[in-house]
């Protein structure tokens, strides 16, 4: 099951990622193989994704930082990205940013929203969650946040060399029933090197044999 007939792979953030949790999935869907089963997947993310896009078009706007932002960033550093065409066509999964390799791979990614601080772009994703963040939730978004960066590189765009993750947990119902939900932003260092070092490794490994069945559940199911 190579790929000898040399067809160009096409990767993402979020198939690196699978990559990262069992190579042997990975190998399997991105040959057709078969897919890994997806759990059902919760509509709340879902829909405050585009609501909190819509959101942040309001006050791009108006040229303001929402409110959650504005607490923690010096509005006169920052700003939103503001070619909101360009803004539509990266948040769209089925353009994105994309970058060719020399063999006509792809590595593409839709990003939630952009920052930028002079003359620099910086990723913004946003993140809703059920519960309170841990110590180290944060850092399980930090190959998604390299990769955005690393595609904003390659496509011609100065970035700085970190990103922001803002979390959105609710908190309690007002009285009202509007549901109140806590903010918190992570500044993480981003690096574009691990980016690639990751897409590199995930054609490598594409061109070589099935990988043995690992222990995550998926394969403890089949075998």
């Amino acid at each position: 099951m190579l790929n000898d007939d040399k067809m160009p792979y096409k990767l993402s953030p979020s198939s690196l990622s699978l990559m990262e949790d069992c190579e042997r999935c990975f190998w399997l869907d991105k040959h057709k193989v078969w897919k890994r089963p997806a759990g059902p997947f919760p509509s709340l993310p879902s829909g405050m994704d585009s609501i909190l896009k819509r959101h942040f078009d309001r006050f791009r706007d108006m040229h303001k930082l929402p409110p959650e932002l504005k607490r923690e960033l010096n509005a006169n550093q920052y700003k939103l990205f503001d070619d909101k065409a360009l803004l539509a066509e990266w948040r769209d999964w089925r353009k994105g940013l994309r970058w060719h390799d020399r063999n006509g791979n792809v590595l593409t990614g839709a990003v939630d929203n952009i920052l930028v601080k002079a003359n620099k772009l910086i990723v913004l994703d946003y993140k809703t969650r059920g519960f309170d963040l841990k110590e180290d939730t944060h850092t399980h978004y930090q190959s998604q946040l390299d990769i955005y960066d690393f595609l904003l590189d390659k496509n011609g765009y100065p970035t700085e060399d970190y990103g922001f993750l803002l979390f959105y947990v609710p908190k309690k119902v007002e009285k009202d029933g509007a549901i109140a939900f806590e903010t918190t932003l992570k500044k993480m260092k981003t690096d574009k090197r691990h980016a690639l070092g990751l897409f590199n490794s995930a054609i490598r490994l594409l061109e070589e044999s099935c990988p043995k069945a690992s222990e995550c559940d998926w394969c403890r199911y089949v075998r």
